[in-house]
């Protein structure tokens, strides 16, 4: 049987242990994550035979585990280079489309999933919009992103983006001799608590399930009630919706 998922400040530092190595042994790294990530999954939805679609599924570590609790899962992402990410090959269960406007039937899937798209995106509210529009009447919601005023917003141009995501994109820029993965006003945004916790308020179609920090342990979840606080400290915010 497996055990209950639970989130102890033990997990949270093994995850940002394991984070240390995601540019030397991503393989290691993601496929942890993706593992502890579907064990907190489970935690709110049976997996087993359910459809989950992976929103921004990239290279596939999410899927690789999701399959693997007896999930059917279908990869959406908008960029081909990203399917192959890491010497991949391509998962064959994969279509690639917008996360803006997904290509699927409204009321079509039992989960849907994404884990740090968001903050890719430049439109956030439509891209939730989406993944409640795709997921059937009492389907689950499991959407989590890197909020900008945490240690990590900037990704790799951290800490510099406190300065501004521009400078910091640039400052990359003239070290490395190429533009960052990550490149504000390009392929990462601002993404903050405050605006999607008032997209889920003014939502009447779905049920918040949970609303907490993804990585950090059970008696941290208050955290995100505290406004500029829950920006700096979440470090990355975790929604969960029950859709009616």
């Amino acid at each position: 049987m497996t055990a209950p998922f639970r989130a102890t400040l033990a997990r949270s530092v093994r995850l940002f242990s394991a984070f240390r190595r995601e540019q030397t042994d991503p393989a290691f790294f993601y496929g942890m994550l993706a593992r502890d990530t579907v064990d907190q999954l489970r935690s709110y939805t049976p997996l087993d035979g359910r459809l989950v679609v992976d929103v921004g599924g990239g290279p596939g570590y999410f899927a690789d585990a999701l399959r693997a609790e007896g999930a059917r899962c279908l990869c959406v992402d908008s960029d081909a280079h990203e399917m192959t990410l890491h010497g991949r090959e391509a998962d064959a269960n994969a279509v690639q489309g917008s996360a803006l406007d997904l290509p699927l039937r409204t009321g079509t899937v039992d989960v849907c999933f994404s884990s740090n798209v968001l903050e890719h995106v430049p439109d956030r509210t439509r891209m939730a919009d989406e993944m409640v529009r795709v997921t059937r009447p009492g389907g689950l919601v499991y959407l989590s992103y890197t909020l900008w005023l945490s240690p990590w917003g900037g990704h790799e141009t951290s800490p510099w983006h406190y300065l501004g995501g521009s400078y910091a994109a640039e400052r990359f820029t003239r070290r490395n001799g190429r533009r960052p993965k990550n490149d504000f006003g390009r392929t990462m945004y601002a993404a903050h608590a405050k605006e999607m916790i008032r997209w889920v308020r003014g939502r009447t179609d779905v049920d918040v399930v949970d609303l907490r920090p993804r990585y950090l342990p059970t008696w941290t979840k208050p955290i995100v009630h505290v406004p500029l606080l829950r920006e700096i400290v979440t470090w990355n915010l975790l929604i969960v919706l029950r859709r009616r």
